[in-house]
């Protein structure tokens, strides 16, 4: 969260006639519900007046904000199952477990991958904002597998650079509900975030474009294992794309997944791993490629498929 203290600012001509929570949210870098609980406390005035989060703002009209202290970060915790699969003096690769964010976000508590390499004393680079110092690609906290962190500057910003050129190949796992037609195809449609500004992402006509490449590698009775690779890499990409074509990934319930299904399944999270990364190393340009196994829970759906099968 931004820093605290008491700020007068304008309400810029770009957010007139925005709810005064969303405009809250996007001029201090706060979550719409952070935005909202300062609202509620009467920590905002609009006007010189006390508001609500409905409220509509209009261009230049005086903000006054009184913002929280920031929380004083919790000292780097040690995370159960994130196992390094590959370290040198310019990359950490990691395979995430479930329950793992890459690094902190607002309104996220739970562990991260960064916090859990720190407290296991390996270091990272520190470029890149301070809370997500040396990551340069993630993985949603509920998606599994491989991900790699840059440990010296020369790799953040040689990564970074591969990462945006799509030099880096990205290739997935994913079982979906249903049979895509046809079986092997790519998904062309651009993403932002959803417009019920819920913490969903959805394809929008003014999103960034975002391309989706999928491939069936088995079909069960309700469901497709696909192999998919990304051309790019937006936030929540293969889950958004798989819900716009009516195929969501197995147990995403935030986009719209069977919860029949998926508790039949024996799964509480998206059916989504990362099972292969691919780059030049930053040091010398020689080919790497890293690979992860399913974990537990995702091979154990598979198994119950095949034995209906």
């Amino acid at each position: 969260m931004t820093a605290a203290g008491a700020r007068r600012v304008p309400v810029p001509d770009g957010l007139d006639g925005e709810r005064l929570d969303s405009a809250l949210a996007r001029m201090f870098g706060l979550s719409r519900a952070q935005a909202a609980d300062l609202i509620g406390n009467g920590a905002v005035l609009l006007g010189g007046r006390p508001a609500t989060k409905s409220d509509r703002v209009p261009a230049g009209e005086w903000l006054d904000v009184t913002l929280p202290p920031p929380p004083v970060p919790a000292p780097p915790q040690p995370v159960p199952g994130l196992t390094v699969l590959y370290e040198d003096a310019d990359i950490i690769v990691v395979d995430k477990p479930i329950g793992v964010a890459a690094h902190p976000t607002p309104g996220w508590n739970g562990p991260t991958v960064l916090q859990g390499l720190q407290a296991a004393g390996h270091s990272v680079a520190t470029s890149g904002a301070a809370e997500r110092q040396g990551i340069v690609h993630r993985l949603d906290a509920g998606t599994t597998g491989v991900m790699v962190v840059s440990k010296s500057e020369s790799a953040y910003s040689a990564l970074k650079q591969a990462f945006r050129d799509r030099r880096v190949d990205k290739i997935y796992h994913a079982l979906v509900q249903g049979h895509p037609d046809p079986l092997r195809g790519t998904i062309d449609a651009p993403i932002g975030r959803h417009p019920a500004g819920d913490g969903r992402f959805a394809v929008v006509a003014d999103g960034r474009p975002s391309v989706t490449h999928y491939d069936t590698l088995e079909a069960f009775r309700a469901a497709s294992l696909l192999q998919i690779r990304l051309e790019t890499g937006r936030t929540h990409q293969i889950r958004v794309h798989m819900a716009a074509v009516r195929h969501p990934c197995v147990a995403d319930r935030l986009y719209g997944a069977d919860p029949v299904l998926a508790k039949r399944l024996g799964l509480s999270r998206q059916w989504l791993h990362a099972v292969r990364l691919s780059f030049a190393h930053p040091a010398d340009g020689r080919q790497v490629e890293f690979i992860s196994p399913y974990p537990a829970d995702l091979a154990a759906a598979l198994d119950i498929l095949r034995a209906e099968a």
